[in-house]
């Protein structure tokens, strides 16, 4: 918000140099950022009238004005502009007077003429040409009839004015006004205000018959007033209006765009004006569009509306977007005759939605978006219909039009004594407390003991409770007040919890193992889950979808890690990095009803891994693919990191899991708990992404595991000093019977002394049965008090044979 200093003194006078009052205003929590003064050290230029005009008699492109820069003096001035004629007046740089720029003019001799000065250009009077009328910004600066020829030129375009640039934050839209800053300016420096008084307009007059609004959606329209201006007249604005205007960031247009832009400045209000001739019925309806509807907007640019986007129309089409941009069709141009002016009240967030999804930001829809005062829209509309009837833009119609279907009503606000003063840690006098809400213009309610029931002015819409009235005392009374306290509280040692414990343990234990880690997006692509072919009906469809996803991409959140780990694989593999050990630790989303049937979703933590390539071959190591038994080996040595016996882990074939290799999957149970699947992945899952290497990975609840082992103890076993015996076993089995279920069946009948139980042959061929499969087993036995003998053992080995031969119909192989 820029604030020009000659507007606000005359708003409230200001005692205080400007560099004073931004330090006030910074230290009051309004920020100023900067300071900026217009004059830029011009020197003797002054208004001069052009009486004649002559032709260079050595120069085709140059002329010779004579020029009365006030009184009887008169000066030669050679110029080449092409814009110059008799009559004009024009800003004159006499011999002597210095620029914007600091360059000082002297007189010179051109052709055998003598130029005495010379005739400024807006850039030469250091004016921002980017908010001057187009027809000014090239040649001489024409200045306007009703000027004194002879004044200084910085005091007849205001150039000695000074602007403070305030960097407001979102709660203080209010100060998106002049007279509102006015207000804040005199709380805090005790003067007294000025405001112009606005000259109302009654309920009674032709205008009611001239027009009608009806509000069809009045949640999105609180209040709506117009009012109607006769017998218009299209012509720049006062030299004054336009001055003002540009000093507050804004370009003059004309004096109907003029006027609406002043006061909306002024009064942080946004208004518009149509065309009333234009208006089909001469009537507005505050709507949704509807679907497919278009307008041309004031910019040329035809935009198409969506449902729920509110315009103002009239019986038959859009004639403006609310709050954001009006309308070309009821555009007021040099043959309009009569104005409908618009003052509204429109709801922050749906003007928001709006100017972002049509990309367009505008002053008006940043005062709208920030939410104006309701209670003032009328008195906005009266002081606008005021100064264009001031400037002769045209004649008021008698009486308005006022939509206020449902009238807002503040909630008051108590404020307690005690509370001021514990909060702030300061001892604030109730009678200090006091003058400080007076001058805010806080209205006072009731008075007790304990404090005050109070209603915040209309325009201060960002009190709402009572810490936002403690906190305008503060920042009246000085944040530099509050007296500066170390904290207190008592000190604990920083730690991780156990389950953050548990997950540093559970990296460290994968990154140890080669495997890289990374971080894929919660959000995916629903597609994905297509890829991976998830039926409808699976657990894994229940997503969470995003209502305003920053791209398709991002549609949901995800209930699986894989695809983000398998499209990181994906851009490896392009960039020729055909070899990958990743892992990923995150978390998983499930709606789980949300929100109908739940507050929030569910979320679960997963430990994913994926691998494709190989291992090169060197020195040291064979070639080693990354396939389903590398995974699983580094799912083994993960488990046996975090504390689990490799008996307590199973792995069951299965064929159904979403996305991988029906004859290559298995689960992952822990206990007969499953806790996870490990697999490769399906080749049409591949397909989807361009892969056509193979590509293992597995997924485990990371929170189960968790919950098994953050209580767990870990205690040190001395190793026994008695040797270890091993012994071979060899069996033929049904060809169903599963590997697992017999190495647990040996596990448990070997009990205490069984120390290990390794697979490794597997055989199938003409020597054995059809239908019939030979597993050869290495046994590991070890007592820790004392050294087996072969008859111990031999007993312990035929234990387990016969309860093969009747659990599975086993036979010993020879």
């Amino acid at each position: 918000m820029r604030v020009s200093w000659k507007w606000l003194n005359e708003l409230v006078e200001v005692k205080v140099s400007p560099k004073e009052l931004a330090r006030l205003m910074t230290m009051s929590g309004i920020e100023v950022g900067g300071i900026e003064c217009f004059s830029k050290g011009l020197k003797d230029v002054r208004v001069g009238l052009i009486e004649k005009i002559t032709k260079h008699p050595q120069a085709d492109k140059l002329v010779i004005c004579d020029v009365n820069i006030g009184g009887d003096k008169r000066v030669t001035i050679v110029t080449g502009a092409s814009n110059v004629r008799e009559g004009q007046k024009v800003p004159v740089a006499i011999a002597g007077a210095i620029l914007a720029d600091g360059k000082q003019i002297k007189s010179a001799d051109f052709r055998g003429i003598m130029s005495e000065g010379m005739l400024c250009s807006a850039e030469e009077l250091g004016m921002d040409v980017d908010k001057i009328p187009a027809e000014q910004k090239d040649g001489i600066y024409i200045l306007p009839n009703d000027v004194s020829v002879g004044d200084d030129i910085v005091e007849t375009l205001d150039l000695e004015d000074i602007v403070m640039e305030l960097e407001l934050t979102p709660n203080r839209a209010d100060c998106l006004g002049m007279i509102n800053v006015a207000r804040e300016v005199a709380a805090l420096t005790g003067e007294k205000l000025n405001l112009p008084v606005i000259e109302e307009s009654n309920d009674k007059g032709e205008c009611a018959s001239l027009t009608r609004i009806d509000i069809e959606d009045k949640e999105l329209c609180g209040r709506y007033v117009a009012r109607i201006i006769k017998n218009v007249k299209i012509e720049p604005s006062p030299l004054w209006l336009q001055h003002r205007l540009m000093a507050t960031g804004m370009r003059p247009i004309n004096n109907i765009v003029d006027v609406t832009n002043y006061v909306m400045m002024e009064m942080g209000q946004p208004l518009h004006a149509f065309d009333f001739d234009k208006l089909n019925e001469n009537r507005i309806v505050v709507r949704k569009a509807k679907k497919e509807e278009e307008i041309t907007t004031l910019d040329g640019q035809v935009r198409k509306l969506e449902p729920d986007m509110l315009v103002i129309a009239d019986a038959q089409k859009p004639v403006a977007i609310a709050g954001v941009m009006g309308g070309l069709d009821s555009e007021v141009t040099n043959s309009t005759k009569t104005i409908f002016l618009e003052s509204a009240y429109f709801n922050g967030s749906s003007i928001r939605r709006t100017s972002h999804t049509l990309g367009l930001r505008s002053e008006a829809s940043w005062r709208f978006e920030k939410t104006v005062d309701v209670e003032q829209v009328k008195m906005v509309a009266d002081r606008a219909v005021q100064l264009l009837a001031q400037i002769g833009g045209g004649t008021p119609a008698e009486g308005y039009v006022d939509c206020y279907p449902n009238k807002v009503k503040r909630k008051p606000i108590k404020l307690r004594i005690n509370k001021v003063n514990k909060v702030l840690g300061t001892e604030i006098q109730p009678e200090t407390m006091e003058e400080i809400l007076k001058v805010l213009q806080i209205a006072i309610l009731e008075r007790d003991e304990e404090g005050w029931l109070l209603m915040p002015p209309s325009y201060r819409q960002d009190l709402e409770i009572e810490v936002d009235m403690i906190e305008e005392i503060t920042r009246m009374n000085g944040y530099d007040k509050i007296p500066t306290t170390l904290p207190e509280g008592a000190m604990t040692q920083g730690m991780r919890t156990a389950k953050q414990k548990f997950r540093y343990k559970m990296r460290k234990l994968m990154v140890a193992q080669g495997l890289m880690e990374v971080f894929s997006y919660s959000f995916i692509n629903p597609m994905q889950l297509d890829y991976w072919r998830v039926p409808t009906d699976h657990f894994l469809r229940d997503v969470v979808t995003i209502k305003n996803p920053l791209s398709e991409e991002q549609g949901v959140m995800r209930t699986t890690i894989l695809p983000g780990l398998l499209e990181t694989v994906k851009r490896n593999i392009n960039k020729r990095n055909k070899d990958v050990k990743l892992f990923e630790i995150g978390k998983v989303f499930f709606s789980n009803g949300f929100p109908e049937n739940s507050e929030i979703p569910e979320e679960k933590l997963m430990l994913a891994a994926i691998c494709s390539g190989k291992k090169e071959k060197s020195w040291l190591y064979g070639e080693e693919e990354y396939d389903f038994y590398y995974l699983k080996g580094v799912v083994e040595n993960l488990l046996d990191g975090l504390g689990f016996n490799r008996e307590q882990v199973s792995y069951e074939a299965v064929a159904d899991v979403p996305g991988l290799h029906p004859g290559r999957t298995a689960i992952i149970r822990m206990k007969g708990k499953e806790i996870g699947m490990i697999g490769e992945i399906h080749p049409l899952t591949l397909d989807k992404y361009g892969i056509e290497q193979k590509v293992a990975v597995f997924n485990i609840e990371a929170e189960v595991l968790a919950n098994e082992v953050v209580d767990k103890k870990e205690f040190v076993v001395p190793i026994t000093k008695y040797p270890a015996v091993a012994r071979d076993l060899a069996i033929t089995i049904p060809e169903e019977i599963k590997t697992a279920a017999v190495a647990e069946l040996i596990n448990e009948q070997g009990g205490m002394l069984l120390k290990g139980v390794r697979l490794f042959d597997l055989y199938r061929g003409k020597q054995i049965t059809e239908g019939y499969k030979s597993l050869a087993f290495s046994l590991t036995w070890q007592a820790p008090d004392k050294t087996l003998t072969d008859g111990e053992i031999n007993i312990l080995h035929q234990k387990i044979e016969e309860s093969l031969k009747k659990e599975f119909g086993a036979g010993l192989r020879c």
